[in-house]
């Protein structure tokens, strides 16, 4: 089929892969453009999906907006059976919905209606989920609304971090889309309208959300480390000068004490109710180091209570 591939990030990068190693004929990809970096952000840097639709030898476009009559024609002047969209980060008009002749297909990582939104893998953990998947959907004007045509689901571990999740689920759903569009190439691609029960948003994560409450609950503040990580990071001030402490990695572990409280020299740390154990930090402008190589270069004795 003709198609239009739509990403940005690393997570979109092995569903176009799949979708050139399948034959299919990528007419154009778009993508966002190029983002500042380096120190002074002088230097412009593609992004993940530009540089491998450059390696492909593919048509790649980078508008900053879809809306408009011209975007609109060029949109269509593709006349692409399917596009598929993956993380791109713009929002499609209804004009640029309706120009492929098959619709436009979404990789979505949750299982919808639970977990429509920006961020569902790290909410999904977050919330402690015990499962989440991945799911093809036809796009439509509202907000992760559409019909669902395929869905492979994705157990979560009780450590499992959101890093960990989201490189199996990108592959996973690679697969998934490339099993969609093979259906959908032969007429025998059904979607099923999203049930109205179930529905939970996945907002933005917020600055203010991934600062460590030591006050809550064990079991949540184990699921908000693992599902900021590796990023943004679950942090914590240490020391007078309050150098922010990110913990990557965490576990459920017996005690109790004053929130905030180290408990031994493991890095057991009290909670509202139980205790985390801290096993891989890293500090501001350091690599992460497995808490063990953490207390070398750090002094958090037991009895030290943490902000």
């Amino acid at each position: 089929m003709r198609i239009v591939f739509m990403g940005t990030p690393d997570f979109a990068v092995p569903t176009l892969s799949e979708i050139v190693g399948r034959g299919h004929e990528v007419v154009a990809v778009y993508t966002r453009p190029p983002a500042p970096a380096g120190r002074r952000g002088l230097d412009l840097t593609p992004s993940p999906v530009h540089r491998v639709a450059e390696r492909f030898a593919l048509k790649v476009l980078t508008p900053k907006s879809l809306r408009g009559e011209a975007a609109a024609a060029a949109f269509a002047a593709h006349e692409a059976d399917v596009a598929v969209v993956v993380a791109y980060g713009l929002i499609l008009p209804q004009a640029v919905l309706d120009a492929p002749r098959l619709g436009c297909l979404n990789l979505h990582g949750s299982l919808l209606p639970r977990w429509r939104g920006a961020a569902p893998i790290q909410r999904a953990i977050m919330a402690g989920d015990r499962e989440t998947g991945v799911a093809v959907m036809k796009m439509e004007a509202g907000l992760d609304t559409g019909p669902v045509g395929l869905v492979e689901r994705i157990p979560i571990g009780p450590d499992m971090t959101a890093g960990e999740l989201h490189d199996r689920m990108m592959v996973l759903g690679a697969d998934l889309m490339a099993r969609a569009l093979a259906a959908l190439e032969r007429g025998g691609l059904a979607f099923t309208p999203q049930p109205e029960a179930g529905v939970a948003y996945a907002a933005k994560i917020e600055k203010a959300e991934t600062r460590i409450d030591w006050s809550r609950p064990a079991g949540e503040v184990h699921d908000r480390i693992r599902g900021l990580s590796p990023f943004p990071g679950a942090w914590f001030p240490l020391g007078p000068e309050e150098a922010r402490v990110k913990v990557l990695r965490s576990t459920l572990a017996p005690g109790s004490g004053a929130p905030g409280t180290v408990l031994d020299d493991s890095l057991t740390i009290a909670c509202g109710t139980g205790a985390v154990r801290l096993l891989e930090l890293q500090k501001a402008g350091k690599q992460p180091a497995a808490a063990d190589a953490f207390l070398r270069g750090n002094g958090v004795p037991p009895g030290t209570v943490l902000a």
